[in-house]
């Protein structure tokens, strides 16, 4: 991936993950390739992360990425451990120009107009919404892009399957991020397969 524009059109969701054991990793990351969705992010959530960056990394055709990623150390152990793209949940300058340094594809969050032109001030143009429903759903993220034609984003944070769909209409929004796509626990690789397979079909 060359930039986060082509990480965030590869699939219309990107599951977000967080996952206690490394061991679970590569079945989890192959039922979601199979389903159709390649792009996997990984958050910085759990002990296990890194490893199971690593794990994932070794499913073929899988886009493993880091989220959850708060500060410039973060951003550093995600890519020693393979992250091809970094998420985090909100934008510091710091953090910002580490990632722009490091030349990874870098997918800040924003949940206001002052962190949109935080970005737009380091050159980013590709956002995270997040909290997407707590930060006021769909209205908000409408009323927010109006003002800033040039950005385009990936709602994450409350998104259901159910829901999915209506932030995929929108123009502004590249994809969405997902959680219900990979429930807690011990993975079910045909139920996650089957649940990847209806969100890929999730096209404007």
């Amino acid at each position: 991936m060359s930039d986060i524009e082509a990480v965030m059109r590869t699939a219309p969701v990107i599951p977000v993950l967080v996952i206690d054991d490394a061991a679970h990793a590569a079945p989890i990351a192959a039922a979601l390739v199979r389903g159709g969705l390649p792009v996997l992010e990984v958050t910085l959530r759990t002990p296990a992360a890194f490893d199971v960056i690593r794990e994932m990394k070794q499913v073929p055709g899988a886009i493993v990425g880091a989220g959850t990623v708060l500060n410039p150390a973060d951003l550093d152990r995600a890519l020693a451990a393979g992250a091809e793209f970094i998420v985090s949940p909100g934008l510091t300058p710091t953090l910002g120009q580490a990632a722009i340094a490091s030349g990874v594809p870098f997918l800040p969050g924003t949940a206001n107009a002052a962190d949109i032109m935080l970005g737009l001030d380091l050159g980013l143009t590709r956002f995270k919404f997040f909290p997407a429903m707590a930060a006021g759903g769909l209205p908000a993220l409408k009323a927010l892009a109006a003002p800033f034609h040039m950005a385009r984003f990936c709602p994450t944070g409350g998104i259901t399957a159910a829901t999915a769909k209506d932030w995929r209409a929108d123009s502004a929004v590249l994809c969405v991020g997902g959680s219900w796509l990979v429930p807690k626990g011990a993975p079910d690789p045909l139920a996650i397969e089957a649940a990847a397979r209806a969100a890929s079909a999730l096209r404007p």
